[in-house]
This record gives C-alpha cells, structure tokens and sequence, in this order.
C-alpha cells in the first residue's frame, strides 16, 4: 500500500471513530449540528442570519466570499437543518431554523449544572485567598 493510501485509510479510521463517539455520547441532538457549526465560514453565515433573512449575494458581499463558496455552505446548513431558503423573485432568501438550535441549547443545557458548582467553587477558593468571607448562599 502507498504512503497515501495508508494516510487516506488512517484518516478514514479516525474520522470513523470520531463518528462512532459522537453518535454514542451526543444522543440527543444531531452530529450534523456541530459539523456544519465547525467550519468558521458557515458559522459566519449562521451568525449573519441571526440578525434577520438574507439573500445569497448579500452573505457572499459581507462576508467577502464568492457566492459559489456561499451556496456551498448553505446548502450543508440546509442539509444539517440549520437554515431554510425561500424563494423571493429571482433571489433566494435564507433563513435560521429554530428546532437545532433549541437541541443545542438543550445539549448544552446537560453541562451547565457541572460548571455552575465547578466556579462557585473556584469563587469560593478565590475569595479565601483574598481574605474575604465567604459569601451566603
């Protein structure tokens, strides 16, 4: 086997297994959020269209991408369920979807808890080493 294919097959391995871990341990919402959220363009584009629904062009233009590039990544967003489109005359209008982003929320809902007591911990080390006491809870 060529040195490429032996790279090709180990990332192939690697992305296997990382497939395998998201799928095991993120049950309660869909992987394909945080894929398409991992590439800094498309949560560019998500972060745009928080502000309101735009057209292609208009995300290609504040964003100083190509608008090939653009309709690349919204059409992974649309595909994960990010975004929607609807057509206005001869442009296409994108839109966010609320239900991933509610998963997400609830996901990371399941983290909060653990890191609230982790820093009143940390503010109560803290504030023992100022001298100060400990505040009331």
């Amino acid at each position: 086997m060529s040195a490429a294919g032996l790279v090709r097959n180990n990332l192939t391995w690697i992305y296997s297994l990382t497939g395998i871990f998201l799928l095991g341990y993120i049950s309660s919402m869909q992987t394909a959020t945080l894929v398409a959220l991992a590439e800094p363009n498309r949560l560019r584009i998500v972060e745009l269209l928080r502000d309101s629904p735009r057209p292609v062009g208009e995300i290609a233009t504040r964003l100083r991408l190509r608008q090939p590039q653009v309709s690349k990544h919204l059409r992974v967003l649309a595909e994960a369920g990010l975004v929607d489109m609807r057509p206005l005359a001869q442009q296409r209008v994108y839109h966010l979807q609320p239900k991933p982003f509610k998963e997400l929320d609830s996901w990371l809902d399941s983290f909060r808890p653990t890191w609230e007591a982790r820093l009143d911990t940390l503010e109560d080390f803290l504030q023992e080493l100022q001298g100060k006491p400990e505040k009331r809870k």
